[in-house]
């Protein structure tokens, strides 16, 4: 069967980019991935986005990049599921690729959020939820977090202080990364005292948002071979779905989407859980974090929490995870998210990490979310 390869990457630092707009951080993040491939052009773009309605005042973002970057007259849209944007653009680019009308796509996350701050950005990030049922009630994203972290400390009779590990793990890799938006080391002991976002959630416990975009080219994988080195293969592509609000769910700390979402893409790639190399899962809050290593069959459930350490899932640990800083420490860029996932996954196959290289990394695991697991996009990278 014909698959898919990942030829040129390009990113933009996760941060507060007050000079930039939403469109020259998408050219600047293309121009690089096209540099990358040996390419000045592609026949498809796909623009993952969450909130420039919100955040920016813009849509059509296909047509309005594609003529920015000087790409005008291709098939150019916006690919949207929330959070999970940027995994499901991936995985459209990936369709279009395998089915023979697209030769080679330009997959671009982007997402400015410092166009608004304070209170109405909190607001503006609610489109992700149900407006007629949980936005019109006071409803947030870090609030339902808050539920769900709630909820898991209760059943399992933990304390805050338990989950700190997945933020001190993301810093200690964020901090070897030039391009994530907070470097600092975070203290043992320090987690449990942040101040609160929405209790239990606190600001050490919350990935911060950020203004960014990363960029891939994807072709065929006979074509990617005469094109660059060392083309990054997408073994696998899977999108799953839960029941839009937590509430309606029947066990609403079982992630069900990213389970499904895994399995499909396991078996896809004819990979067990062993053989994955390192995990970029979507830790825009620890809560997410824990459940999400349980759910995709990494520990047992009630257990996500223990892998929160070195020997669990530091860079040498049993599946790495947040290997460039996740989001937490990275910087959370929305919708762009999985796109730089796919960025940082290529880095680290390739074997051009740097200091956050995970020894001998030859498959990649990467997960993208949106809302509270509503969406989950999960792909598979390796080498060859």
């Amino acid at each position: 069967m014909t698959q898919t390869a990942i030829v040129g990457i390009g990113m933009t630092p996760v941060s507060e980019h007050w000079g930039l707009s939403l469109r020259e951080l998408a050219a600047e993040a293309a121009q690089k991935a096209l540099e990358d491939a040996g390419l000045n052009t592609v026949d498809a773009i796909y623009v993952a986005n969450a909130y420039g309605s919100t955040f920016n005042g813009q849509t059509h973002l296909g047509a309005l990049i594609a003529d920015y970057i000087g790409l005008d007259g291709i098939e150019a849209y916006t690919v949207e599921a929330g959070d999970a944007s940027g995994g499901a653009a991936l995985r459209t680019a990936h369709m279009a690729v395998l089915s023979g009308l697209v030769n080679t796509a330009l997959v671009i996350g982007v997402e400015k959020a410092t166009d608004i701050v304070g209170a109405s950005r909190t607001k503006a990030r609610t489109i992700s939820l149900d407006a007629d049922y949980e936005v019109i009630h006071g409803a947030t994203l870090p609030s339902m977090a808050a539920l769900l972290m709630r909820r898991y400390m209760y059943e399992y009779g933990l304390e805050l202080s338990d989950f700190e590990g997945f933020s001190i793990n993301a810093h200690a890799n964020g901090k070897r990364n030039q391009y994530a938006m907070y470097r600092n080391t975070i203290r043992d002991g320090a987690f449990a005292h942040a101040p609160m976002v929405a209790a239990p959630v606190n600001l050490f416990d919350s990935a911060p948002d950020g203004d960014g975009a990363a960029t891939i080219v994807i072709t065929r994988q006979d074509v990617a071979q005469d094109l660059v080195p060392q083309p990054i293969t997408i073994a696998a592509s899977s999108v799953t779905t839960d029941a839009f609000m937590i509430q309606e769910r029947k066990d609403m700390l079982h992630l069900t989407a990213v389970q499904s979402s895994v399995q499909t893409a396991l078996q896809q790639a004819h990979l067990s859980h062993q053989e994955i190399d390192l995990f970029e899962l979507h830790d825009g809050f620890t809560i997410l974090a824990a459940l999400s290593l349980e759910a995709a069959g990494f520990a047992k459930r009630g257990d996500g929490w223990k892998l929160a350490t070195n020997t669990g899932i530091g860079l040498e640990g049993v599946i790495p995870i947040s290997t460039f800083g996740g989001l937490k420490s990275r910087g959370n860029p929305a919708g762009a998210t999985g796109v730089y996932q796919a960025v940082e996954a290529t880095l680290q196959l390739r074997g051009d990490a740097g200091e956050n290289q995970v020894n001998n990394a030859k498959i990649a695991m990467i997960q993208n979310m949106g809302g509270l697991s509503s969406t989950v996009a999960t792909h598979i990278l390796c080498i060859g």
